[in-house]
């Protein structure tokens, strides 16, 4: 069995928010899967997160969640963290996620974390955030990375809110609430955050981003990398930016960032994942046509839309 090893410096990179790929008759394509984690790995990615937005997780069963996180675990091998997600807008559906994706196996290997998105639609206060959230740590012992996306679920963390969590860990000489995915788009929040951590001693927090667009801005402020979306595209770049950043090489950073940036746009004129899974197919990755089927309510770009994201991934370089 796999450790739950999920530290601050471990969390450090790129993660991939893996896309689902769907098979003609609209199951999961396990062999196309296979395909794309297997260029994540070649990539250089620090970790890989199955059943997240970008995996289309709102249609899937719990039966496809199971195999598309025990797919990951069998190809991955431990080569690299995987964190599966688990969130869901019910708290006692969201306990009952976490024990499930921690108790999924592949062989000898399991997940290392869960990735637990804000309750939806039901808008909770604050104080409900933070219960919801406390009622699923308190639930296991399996370490928890919390995800922010105001846009999507209309609720926002905010950073006080993640300042208790925090506490409430330091508290009991705890480490469950491991990481943050900020997808809030402001980086002046994020250093926010940042400084109210280290107020607190509670700086072994990872920030990772949840906007492309702001990746080595995030580094430059105290953030720890990103659960992206355009590393579908571009891993092996996003992971040797973080590299050469770390590495004081801020002129080759940010000449990666400038490489990479015009994906942040590209991929998300549309709903995700409806670009990204375009772009593999135009690319003839993760199966090629495979990679570009949609479960309902979403559904493929029009003809005139397509045109239009293959001449943006030219006139950049990505085709």
């Amino acid at each position: 069995m796999t450790l739950h090893r999920l530290t601050k410096a471990s969390l450090r990179g790129v993660w991939t928010a893996l896309i689902t790929p769907f098979a003609v008759d609209g199951s999961v394509d396990t062999n196309a899967l296979r395909a794309l984690i297997r260029e994540q790995l070649a990539a250089g990615v620090t970790g890989l997160v199955p059943c997240g937005t970008t995996g289309e997780t709102a249609t899937l069963s719990l039966a496809e969640q199971d195999l598309v996180i025990t797919t990951t675990l069998d190809e991955v091998k431990g080569r690299v963290h995987v964190v599966a997600g688990a969130g869901a807008n019910d708290t006692r559906t969201a306990v009952a996620n976490h024990l499930r994706v921690g108790a999924l196996r592949a062989g000898d290997y399991t997940v290392d974390g869960a990735l637990h998105v804000t309750p939806w639609y039901n808008k909770p206060t604050q104080d409900g955030l933070f219960a919801h959230f406390m009622a699923v740590a308190d639930s296991s012992p399996l370490p928890i990375i919390l995800y922010n996306v105001p846009g999507r679920t209309g609720v926002d963390l905010l950073p006080e809110t993640v300042v208790r969590l925090v506490q409430a860990d330091l508290a009991r000489d705890a480490r469950r609430f491991v990481a943050l995915k900020e997808a809030t788009g402001s980086v002046q929040r994020s250093q926010d955050l940042i400084n109210a951590l280290h107020a607190i001693g509670g700086q072994d927090l990872a920030i990772l981003s949840g906007d492309d667009g702001h990746i080595l801005s995030l580094l430059a402020i105290g953030g720890d990398g990103v659960i992206s979306v355009t590393s579908h595209v571009c891993a092996r770049e996003l992971a040797l930016m973080v590299k050469a950043f770390d590495a004081g090489d801020l002129a080759a950073a940010q000449a990666l960032s400038r490489k990479t940036s015009p994906l942040a746009n590209h991929l998300f004129f549309r709903s995700n994942p409806i670009p990204v899974k375009t772009a593999l197919a135009l690319r003839g990755q993760a199966g090629g046509t495979i990679a570009a089927r949609f479960r309902l309510p979403l559904c493929p770009l029009s003809d005139a839309e397509t045109a239009e994201l293959q001449k943006r991934l030219l006139q950049s370089g990505w085709l």
